[in-house]
């Protein structure tokens, strides 16, 4: 909220500023790669944490939210499948959004062209897509049903916590990200499984990271 603040109130419009993903962290390159390898293992902690809350003597967590690999074929097909649904449109939603003067430029990648920059931007993509389906929907929906709130109750909170955690790209991402929201926790209410979800939710950040580091020159992107 603070950094959509500090970018709303600026002179530049949103649309001229650029928030980078997957920045460098170090000029140089060996430190650089330990940092990014820090920074991932770090921001899975939360979802390290959630999971020790979810479980119990005799029931595993995994299982608990669906996160095994009991239906790998099934979990598959359908994160692929919902990463073609949520992708396409949303590319819609971004360039809807900057045409509106409503969401920022994204560079999802500000690393240097190493031999590492690949695999790292594939481990952040599957970070992005644990850290926010274990947490804001496999975790928080399980509380809340635990609590006794309603399904729509349920969805309508994780699906602002997603958009809220995406208000740094400006507002209409904000609200692509809620509509994301109300799908995929719509989807684990239905199936119990986290696992499709982080599957596409994966898939949809491989292909903006490596895609922009491999073709944002010939792109003319920025």
């Amino acid at each position: 909220m603070v950094r959509f603040l500090d970018r709303w109130t600026r002179e530049e419009s949103l649309s001229q500023q650029v928030a980078t993903m997957n920045a460098s962290r170090s000029p140089r390159e060996n430190f650089d790669l330990v940092f990014q390898i820090l920074g991932i293992g770090f921001a899975l902690v939360p979802v390290a944490l959630a999971l020790y809350l979810l479980s119990s003597p005799g029931r595993s967590a995994v299982r608990r939210i669906g996160l095994d690999f009991s239906r790998p074929w099934r979990d598959l097909a359908i994160g692929a499948g919902l990463a073609a649904v949520i992708g396409i449109p949303g590319l819609g939603v971004y360039a809807l959004g900057r045409a509106l003067d409503l969401n920022v430029t994204i560079a999802p990648s500000g690393l240097g062209e190493h031999w590492w920059t690949v695999p790292i931007l594939f481990l952040a993509a599957l970070q992005n897509a644990l850290l926010e389906e274990v947490v804001a929907v496999g975790y928080l929906m399980t509380r809340l049903r635990e609590l006794n709130w309603g399904v729509p109750g349920a969805i309508v909170a994780s699906s602002l916590l997603r958009g809220s955690y995406h208000l740094y790209q400006g507002a209409g991402m904000a609200v692509g990200n809620v509509a994301m929201g109300v799908v995929f926790a719509w989807l684990y209410q239905k199936t119990g499984r986290v696992m499709p979800l982080v599957i596409a939710h994966t898939i949809l950040d491989v292909v903006s990271f490596v895609g922009y580091a491999l073709f944002k020159d010939a792109l003319g992107l920025p």
